[in-house]
């Protein structure tokens, strides 16, 4: 049966391209690099482990084009890769970062926003802001745990070094992919 005619399941951006293994490893390569390459775009946040980084947008972003499997490989090929020692978590750093459990967070928001996007989740600005501030929770919802164990902080005080200096970006970002992903399908000639 092919992907697209899946009961419930509509395409993502990345169906489009034509292949099918070949194309599907390309693209996961492409993303886990383009996550890595966002990574570098890195501000540091005074008192806090965690940067403002690209990575998160570009996480999402790779989950909506790629679609669930391909995107969670990608982020799951990010974080291995990363923690193996390639250079491209944020500053160029590798192993196992104070900000490591957000990497983590990325695999499954990742597979989580591809699984929303093939349902529809991408096609229209409000939809595609409800796709990704989900995607964004589930990357917080792992990140600061991590944080806590790893800065040694309470709950309140991991929110305070790990989510509020980043909200603002958020919706920036969140901003951006509702203007993007729905255009690019009108671009394409699809709903």
């Amino acid at each position: 049966m092919s992907v697209l005619a899946v009961p419930g399941r509509r395409p993502v951006l990345a169906d489009l391209v034509p292949g099918a293994l070949a194309r599907d490893i390309a693209l996961v390569v492409a993303g886990a690099g383009l996550t890595g390459l966002a990574a570098q775009v890195a501000f540091p946040v005074p008192g806090s482990p965690v940067p403002i980084t690209g990575q998160t947008f570009a996480a999402l972003l790779v989950g909506a084009t790629l679609g669930w499997r391909r995107g969670g490989a990608a982020m799951a090929l990010y974080l291995v890769a990363g923690v193996a020692g390639v250079p491209w978590f944020q500053g160029g750093s590798s192993g196992l970062p104070a900000s490591l459990g957000y990497v983590v967070g990325f695999v499954f928001a990742g597979a989580l926003v591809g699984h929303l996007a093939a349902r529809g989740g991408d096609r229209t600005p409000l939809r595609t802001i409800g796709t990704m501030a989900v995607g964004n929770l589930v990357v917080y919802a792992c990140g600061v745990p991590w944080l806590m164990a790893a800065a040694g902080v309470g709950l309140g005080q991991a929110l305070q070094l790990g989510v509020t200096p980043f909200l603002l970006g958020d919706v920036l970002k969140v901003a951006l992919a509702a203007g993007v992903l729905p255009a690019t399908w009108v671009l394409v000639g699809r709903e």
